[in-house]
């Protein structure tokens, strides 16, 4: 079995840094502060597509700009201003012994992602880290799982994805792979449900035991 695993809202509690990085972006481009609930409602979001919707823009120029400040806030501080989720550590400890397959799959660029691992210890768990590319490439869900699957010669019947937004649920969807859904992230079980989750983990010691 394999698992692919979101990470924000999944694996690690990044709402404080990914708030403040935003924030920090907003602030320096001159845009009255957003509240930190409506910032927190888009985690897991791909970027360019936060930022396009916050900024009220279709100007790629102004969008870029917004990603490189957040990032340069993001790269310094605030990939680190998170934590590991209580039982998270277990829980993969317990599917490793197993034998299955962890990868982080995540809308985060991947050289953020790989980071926050080693930095967490979650990177002993894994047999890889994927995500976007700094440019914007694969920052879908789906194309992001459909590179994954590809790319580590996955067999899609023998793959779960375990996230907590929408947009995980919809690329397990359009790759034909299992999903299962964190209740403790970001999202909730009527938008994963909506989105066609029908698994559901509430805690993650059900993490520890998931099986196709």
């Amino acid at each position: 079995m394999n698992l692919l695993l979101d990470l924000d809202g999944t694996l690690t509690d990044s709402r404080p840094g990914i708030v403040r990085a935003i924030s920090h972006a907003l602030d320096r481009l001159g845009y009255d502060p957003v509240d930190e609930a409506e910032l927190a409602r888009h985690i897991g979001m791909s970027l360019y597509a936060w930022f396009r919707n916050l900024l009220g823009t279709d100007s790629e120029t102004l969008v870029r700009q917004a990603v490189d400040i957040y990032r340069e806030y993001y790269a310094a501080r605030g990939m680190y201003e998170s934590e590991v989720y209580a039982g998270i550590h277990a829980a993969l400890e317990a599917q490793g012994a197993r034998g299955v397959r962890m990868i982080i799959a995540t809308s985060k660029p991947r050289v953020s992602a790989t980071r926050i691992a080693e930095h967490f210890g979650l990177d002993r768990h894994l047999a890889a880290v994927w995500g976007s590319e700094l440019d914007g490439r694969r920052a879908d869900k789906a194309a992001l799982i459909a590179h994954v699957l590809e790319a580590e010669g996955l067999e899609p019947r023998e793959t779960i994805m375990v996230g907590d937004r929408y947009h995980d649920a919809e690329g397990a969807q359009a790759n034909g792979i299992a999903c299962a859904g964190v209740l403790w992230g970001y999202g909730a079980r009527q938008e994963l449900s909506a989105a066609g989750c029908t698994r559901f983990l509430a805690k993650p010691a059900e993490l520890a035991v998931l099986d196709l």
